[in-house]
């Protein structure tokens, strides 16, 4: 399910789930595609198009794709303020469903997306791939976690350092400040037990992570084949590797920094 569907997001996910399914042993293939928006902007690619390109069959409504397909995936990732009406319809029919990054445009759709499954028993998750760099295994931060990363907006890709954040301390947010740096912005947030994260947006900046003042870690791992790992095991079990508070905090912790941002205009 997708705003359109010819994105990068879309045009990968095929590939790897396949790769993740046959590693795994399982039987999974992305089969049926809808989208709102014919045209895709960013390629110049219909539905159909790319249906045909990806062996993937076309559904003309969403009722449809949800009646046919065993598990769904709400992509629309530039457009998180789709989410919550996408959720509405496809969450009634009661399937597990994985929901691209960012969950929502803010805290409030996210608390509704999950109110709604609860309503209609459908279980579902949503994170940002940087939640499976390897390079995060094992960090137990004392008390500080520093992050960095890129990407065209601030409003889009703060998410992953945030993602990052949330999965490393695990602690509710209090307060942020933001200050305007000559190509980006940067970030403090104060949290629950006195930990802290800090925080360095600007478009060309390398995912890195920082322990309690240490060196920085720079991100390398091929994420995106382990979230596929972990969405497709989801799909089997019915169990997410990590709560839904957390994508909650995540929600939370990226709002405090937007709008701190805002405020400095």
């Amino acid at each position: 399910v997708d705003f359109y569907i010819s994105e990068w997001h879309a045009n990968n996910y095929p590939a790897w789930i396949n790769e993740a399914a046959a590693a795994m042993g399982e039987d999974f293939c992305v089969a049926y595609a809808w989208a709102e928006q014919d045209l895709s902007p960013v390629y110049n690619e219909t539905t159909d198009q790319w249906c045909e390109k990806y062996g993937v069959e076309k559904c003309e409504t969403v009722d449809e794709l949800c009646e046919k397909s065993d598990y769904i995936v709400i992509l629309a990732p530039s457009d998180p303020d789709k989410h919550l009406g996408y959720a509405e319809k496809v969450l009634k029919y009661g399937k597990r469903t994985y929901i691209d990054k960012t969950f929502a445009p803010d805290t409030a759709p996210a608390e509704k997306i999950y109110a709604l499954a609860d309503k209609y028993g459908a279980k579902i998750f949503s994170s940002s791939a940087l939640r499976y760099a390897t390079e995060l295994n094992g960090l137990v931060p004392k008390s500080e976690v520093s992050v960095t990363g890129g990407g065209r907006s601030i409003e889009e890709y703060i998410v992953h350092q945030a993602e990052m954040v949330i999965k490393l301390l695990r602690a509710d947010v209090l307060s942020v400040s933001v200050t305007a740096t000559e190509d980006g912005y940067d970030a403090v947030a104060e949290f629950v037990g006195g930990k802290r994260a800090k925080f360095g947006y600007a478009p060309k900046n390398s995912f890195c992570v920082s322990l309690d003042g240490g060196e920085y870690i720079k991100i390398t791992s091929d994420f995106f084949p382990t979230l596929m790992s972990d969405m497709l095991r989801f799909f089997v079990t019915g169990e997410t590797s990590f709560d839904r508070s957390e994508t909650i905090q995540v929600m939370k912790l990226r709002d405090a920094i937007l709008s701190s941002k805002e405020a400095l205009i």
